[in-house]
């Protein structure tokens, strides 16, 4: 599902970001050229550049059904890409937990998981770096062989498939300490909504709009691989696209998947990047349908949270999710100036929800899983890498030691060791996710015969 707002993080921004793209089939025809685009951007607000993250590049892996593993000669491969942290070799024994995280949920995981690795990438350098997929050819093969797989029921049966096929290797960060970093929560929200606008839902989740236009930099200038920026044309020249406020009163809003019952549900639903949506009326009432992550305006996020303390409405420490609701309950005639304060809008398409107990896709093109899935810096810890994770429990000291797989990205989830842990569906995990700001190590745990991890 990933994370998309690049926030700081107060509590109440809960990131979650990423998912697949959608418009690149018009990024060049309807541009002269790169000098339009400069002409576009030196006047008036800058087009935004940025990393492109959360893009699957070879398809969507089945989350389900027989694990299928080609063989190793058929698996292609691409030019690797050189990670920026370092990985030196340690042991189980360095794993705070370890011995005590519960496996009795991740087998399903981590087969899944292998779906996503077993896809070839495609060298693609505007998508999010994968793991190798011929470092891990040999591990899902054994995977999917009934004669070596674990028996999944079990979770020390499990613990010594990975401890037999998997090393321990600890990350450090550009400076060659062993790296540490924020650790944030996301999740999966419920909203109340209607596929019409009409009485209290007037708060539209849209639609990618037709004139859209996602540039990819890097097919005209190589030095500019892994950036691009959106807008829209005018007449031959490509400017900014709509903020949220602009669009809101262009008078040309895109078509909506559904309208929310209120602003702010509304708003952090976009936050997170994902949710589901309970249909209240119509002939699909009572159906929950999940609203997934399609693309964005390409404005930077601006932190509302921040914005109420630079008021002086809240203390900036206070700024969580909960806070920010009862200031809107107090002061309803204000509530949409505090949302315009962020530029930023995510667009979404609709889909289908298989088996509630599953998460959204992330930016790996496989389902999350709630506490075992996080999203990560990518230029650190590629997509599709088993972790494992030190940390604490939000707003605790209480320790949170577990096996997380590397399904997710998010444009505020960078550096070293950076991670946003993601903690399920619902309110309860959305009271965990809003509270969580804790300190957190990794260590990636990668096939044996393959040396280093890897990426592609």
């Amino acid at each position: 599902m990933t994370s998309f707002f690049g926030l700081n993080r107060a509590p109440a921004d809960v990131v979650a970001y990423s998912r697949s793209s959608r418009i690149r089939h018009v990024r060049l025809t309807l541009c002269a050229g790169f000098a339009l685009l400069l002409a576009a951007c030196s006047t008036g607000p800058s087009v935004k550049v940025e990393s492109t993250t959360g893009i699957p590049d070879a398809g969507v892996a089945a989350q389900d059904g027989p694990l299928v593993v080609p063989a190793l000669s058929a698996l292609p491969d691409t030019t690797a890409r050189v990670l920026a942290g370092k990985f030196i070799p340690a042991s189980y024994n360095d794993l705070p937990g370890w011995a005590s995280d519960d496996l009795r949920n991740v087998w399903t995981t981590f087969v899944r998981n292998c779906r996503g690795l077993m896809r070839p990438t495609s060298g693609n350098l505007a998508a999010s770096a994968r793991s190798t997929p011929r470092a891990w050819q040999p591990v899902c093969a054994a995977a999917a062989d009934p004669a070596r797989a674990p028996n999944p029921k079990d979770p020390e049966s499990v613990r010594r498939f990975i401890q037999n096929w998997l090393g321990v290797w600890r990350l450090q960060g550009p400076d060659g300490k062993s790296a540490s970093n924020i650790v944030t929560g996301y999740y999966e929200p419920l909203v109340m909504g209607s596929r019409k606008k009409g009485g209290p839902h007037q708060w539209p989740l849209y639609t990618v709009p037709a004139d859209l236009l996602t540039i990819d930099l890097g097919k005209m200038y190589p030095e500019l691989a892994g950036k691009r920026v959106r807008g829209k044309l005018e007449g031959n020249r490509v400017v900014p696209y709509d903020s949220r406020a602009a669009l809101e009163t262009s008078g040309r809003q895109p078509s909506a998947v559904v309208f929310v019952n209120d602003p702010v549900d509304n708003f952090f639903l976009q936050v997170q990047g994902s949710g589901r949506v309970q249909l209240v009326d119509g002939p699909d009432s009572g159906q929950t349908i999940r609203v997934a992550y399609a693309d964005h305006n390409g404005h930077p996020y601006v932190s509302i949270g921040k914005w109420l303390a630079d008021k002086n409405e809240l203390p900036l420490a206070q700024t969580s999710m909960q806070n920010i609701r009862e200031w809107a309950k107090r002061n309803p005639k204000r509530v949409q100036e505090m949302l315009n304060a962020n530029p930023a809008l995510v667009f979404f398409r609709e889909e289908l929800i298989v088996d509630p107990e599953i998460g959204p896709k992330g930016a790996f093109g496989v389902p999350l899983m709630a506490q075992r899935s996080i999203a990560v810096d990518t230029t650190f810890v590629p997509l599709g890498a088993p972790v494992f994770l030190a940390t604490t429990q939000p707003a605790s000291t209480q320790p949170l030691n577990k096996l997380v797989f590397a399904q997710d990205t998010g444009t505020a989830i960078k550096g070293p060791a950076r991670a946003d842990f993601y903690w399920g569906f619902g309110e309860a995990a959305g009271n965990m996710a809003g509270r969580m700001k804790q300190s957190g190590q990794m260590w990636v745990l990668w096939p044996k015969q393959a040396g280093a991890p890897s990426a592609r």
